[in-house]
């Protein structure tokens, strides 16, 4: 990605409550991202190259996929450095989310976040992504319901 470009996407992320179409819809896909990524505490760009991929199959654009992911590392980074976000709070503001619109519940694409627990060897990590994915399906079942 040439530096033009890297700009570009920095700086529509950094303001993306402003130029980007339904922003809040795609941090609710980064937290998803995000949630899971950050079990593992040693991510690396496997993941983010699996949300780059995730992002284009979603959004069929190149720089709505980037800011996706440029919004997942933001996320994963602030719970990783443990600044004021956590995997509790991340999960808390998720399903505080899907109260105030349950029609996110259609965002929660589990096939999607499945390839990220193949990008370590770790079977403890790998045991914890599942269980994420477990309850993120729990809550798709039970908020599916609620958007009809």
């Amino acid at each position: 990605m040439g530096l033009k470009a890297k700009f570009k996407n920095h700086f529509f992320n950094a303001f993306r409550e402003l130029f980007i179409y339904h922003h809040s819809s795609l941090e609710f896909r980064a937290k998803l991202f995000a949630l899971v990524i950050a079990a593992d505490k040693q991510a690396d760009e496997c993941e983010f190259m699996l949300v780059t991929k995730a992002g284009l199959a979603i959004y069929n654009d190149q720089d709505r996929a980037n800011t996706l992911t440029l919004t997942t590392r933001e996320y994963v980074k602030k719970v990783l450095d443990n600044n004021g976000l956590d995997i509790d709070s991340l999960v808390h503001d998720i399903v505080e989310e899907l109260k105030a619109i349950p029609r996110y519940a259609k965002k929660i694409d589990i096939s999607l976040l499945e390839p990220i627990i193949k990008c370590h060897t770790d079977k403890d990590t790998a045991v914890y992504q599942m269980r994420m994915l477990e309850f993120l399906s729990q809550l798709r079942r039970d908020y599916e319901t609620k958007s009809a």
